[in-house]
């Protein structure tokens, strides 16, 4: 029996969502810091920044996000590239980050 589920951006943008900056309690996504997902078969392209360029925790936070990726099922291979332009700011944070961080309006 061949397994002909799909994984789609939206599967990998939900697990991202338990991947956190440790600085900040908010997920990775709903602060904005994933720029792209792109998906073909089973391997998975993940373009994500960091709040600040020098952040230390950049390493530590792309490789939670590769590990997370991977627990989908119909994930083969996952590739997490840091980059830094355009520069993150706090207008990417999504109604839900701002909400959790006390800066809805």
């Amino acid at each position: 029996m061949t397994d002909t589920s799909v994984i789609t951006k939206e599967d990998v943008e939900e697990a991202m969502k338990d991947v956190y900056d440790p600085e900040i309690p908010v997920n990775v996504v709903d602060l904005g810091l994933v720029y792209n997902i792109d998906v073909t078969e089973g391997n998975v392209y993940v373009q994500m920044t960091l709040t600040a360029p020098g952040c230390g925790m950049g390493p530590m936070i792309a490789q939670q996000a590769e590990w997370r990726v991977l627990e989908i099922d119909e994930v083969d291979n996952v590739n997490v590239e840091m980059v830094f332009d355009p520069p993150w700011n706090p207008e990417m944070i999504s109604e839900d980050g701002k909400a959790q961080l006390g800066m809805d309006d």
